[in-house]
């Protein structure tokens, strides 16, 4: 079940069982006192905090929320909460699905990327030998409670990089949704509409599709190359958030048209519409793809702004699509 509610997180015990041991997972980059908003709801409450980035998103991060958990007892009768972006709903979901087999998993999102996307689907993880989310699992939170007023200390560029994945759910599959977000004016009173559209989308989409063996993959528009684009940046001295490299990696796989709607769009957010990488470095990343199957890749193409179509492209096909997407930059 998912919940949007504007100051749910002071009240998470109207949808969270709280009368048991409860472990918070947080990381450093955070506002403390929505951990604290939480812990606050629970009166067995633990609090575990790793140290912010994508870097900790690791094995080792999971090993020890699993050892303070043992340490502290818990039971499977207890719960796992996480409260923060992406990588501690990751991070925190992955150790809840292993400890004892699988304690009880709730989702607190509070970034507008893990809002919109992460927080729901039930994919959990870790990344490993340099490639993302290759070791997880797919588990399911019991509830994700969604509060937009967390959105008001989040960075501007942190921002605008989860209204990326509003605007890859809009494009493929709600029109109206791509215009609303596209109307000039401020963004702010338009989140709690843009929030519950892309929710929308997502939810029905996993509800298909649980285990991202056919529909699902649509949610991967823009990523394919986008995760190339992650990667590269990661060691280019100046990397780029997630978001970001969706924004991207959309301009690959759309037509001229879709084009001329999502650049300025992307534009308006200081999304980036280029990266500096060759081709043969991207073309690199997206071999090691998890989503490749044999010697064919399975990419989301938009030729129409609310519609979508899959097509299975070789390495060949890949690096003719990344070569014209960047001969149209120069």
């Amino acid at each position: 079940m998912i919940t949007v509610q504007r100051g749910a997180i002071s009240r998470i015990s109207q949808w969270i069982p709280t009368d048991r041991k409860v472990m918070v997972v947080t990381d450093s980059g955070v506002p403390f006192k929505y951990a604290q908003a939480v812990l606050g709801c629970c009166p067995q409450g633990y609090c575990h905090v790793f140290e912010q980035g994508e870097d900790n998103k690791t094995l080792d991060t999971v090993r020890r929320i699993l050892e303070d958990l043992l340490e502290n007892g818990f039971t499977r009768s207890d719960a796992v909460i996480a409260v923060g972006g992406g990588v501690v709903g990751d991070v925190a979901g992955f150790a809840a699905s292993c400890y004892m087999r699988g304690i009880d998993f709730y989702n607190v999102p509070t970034t507008l990327l893990s809002q919109v996307d992460s927080s729901i689907g039930g994919k959990t993880g870790v990344d490993f030998g340099g490639v993302k989310n290759v070791i997880g699992a797919f588990y399911m939170p019991k509830e994700v409670i969604i509060d937009p007023d967390c959105l008001s200390t989040l960075d501007p560029r942190l921002l605008h990089e989860g209204l990326a994945e509003a605007i890859k759910m809009a494009a493929t599959s709600d029109a109206s949704l791509f215009s609303f977000i596209e109307e000039a004016g401020p963004l702010e009173p338009r989140l709690d509409r843009i929030i519950t559209g892309a929710l929308a989308i997502k939810q029905a989409v996993v509800e298909a599709d649980p285990k991202e063996s056919g529909l699902r993959r649509v949610l991967n528009f823009g990523h394919t190359v986008g995760h190339a684009i992650e990667a590269a940046s990661g060691g280019s001295g100046n990397p780029l958030f997630h978001g970001e490299c969706v924004a991207a990696g959309m301009l690959y796989m759309c037509s001229d048209a879709v084009r001329a709607r999502l650049e300025p769009l992307l534009r308006r957010y200081s999304l980036p519409v280029s990266d500096p990488f060759d081709v043969d470095s991207l073309l690199a990343y997206v071999g090691h793809d998890k989503k490749k199957q044999g010697s064919t890749i399975t990419a989301v193409y938009v030729n129409e702004i609310g519609s979508f179509e899959f097509r299975n492209m070789n390495m060949e096909q890949m690096r003719q699509c990344i070569i014209k997407h960047k001969s149209a930059q120069l």
